[in-house]
């Protein structure tokens, strides 16, 4: 069975618009974005001095290269504007695939302010700063409904056809995977429990194995 995103922990500003399609880990994109959250708290630290409050984007494990890469960069930037850019730009690295790791996902450099994120998290982004969740509750919602409604047509449809022959049945089977699967990942998402979800998928990066897991499964299937 596919394991995907939370519903839950999307609606509180983590997951993508696109729950119900994929595990995919571009769901921390917004994360490795000189605009996102971590590298903007990572700006104002720097420049107070204290470290304090971007602690909370690593593991508890990590604090310690994250403290000694402060430290470095406090030290550097001192040194002129040059050696200032050059600093911060280390930390900002280093702070950014120390995060990525803890989440189970790869680093893959920073991508400059303004760089277009999925549309799901800036949803859920804008949600946090309204204070209010029910226009993205509406919208996801009827996103969802959508979803189902058309899978559920097509499989249905193909249902009917699927004796005529060894095409006609094929064309049914995919239908019908494609049609559970949607509703598995969905039913999976809205009633995991978050804080167990959370711990899973801490489970999964200390392994390494949850993709190899989740692709064995749909092999079986």
């Amino acid at each position: 069975m596919a394991a995907t995103k939370n519903i839950r922990t999307f609606l509180a500003g983590i997951g993508v618009l696109g729950i119900a399609l994929s595990a995919s880990q571009t769901a921390f994109a917004h994360c490795d974005t000189m605009d996102g959250p971590v590298i903007t708290e990572a700006k104002q630290a720097l420049e107070k001095g204290d470290i304090t409050p971007i602690l909370k984007w690593v593991r508890a494990d990590a604090e310690p290269e994250i403290k000694a890469a402060f430290q470095k960069t406090l030290a550097v930037r001192s040194k002129g504007p040059d050696a200032k850019a050059l600093a911060d730009t280390y930390f900002f690295e280093t702070l950014v695939r120390v995060h990525r790791a803890g989440e189970g996902a790869p680093y893959e450099g920073i991508k400059p302010a303004g760089t277009q994120v999925e549309p799901g998290i800036e949803a859920a982004d804008k949600t946090l700063e309204s204070g209010s969740a029910d226009a993205l509750v509406k919208d996801l919602t009827n996103k969802v409904a959508e979803g189902i409604r058309e899978r559920f047509a097509h499989a249905l449809e193909a249902n009917k056809h699927k004796d005529a022959s060894v095409e006609a049945g094929r064309e049914f089977v995919e239908a019908y995977v494609t049609f559970m699967h949607y509703v598995e990942r969905l039913h999976e998402d809205a009633t995991t429990n978050p804080s167990h979800h959370a711990e899973a998928e801490a489970g999964h990066a200390e392994t390494g194995h949850h993709d190899e897991h989740v692709q064995v499964k749909h092999e079986n299937k």
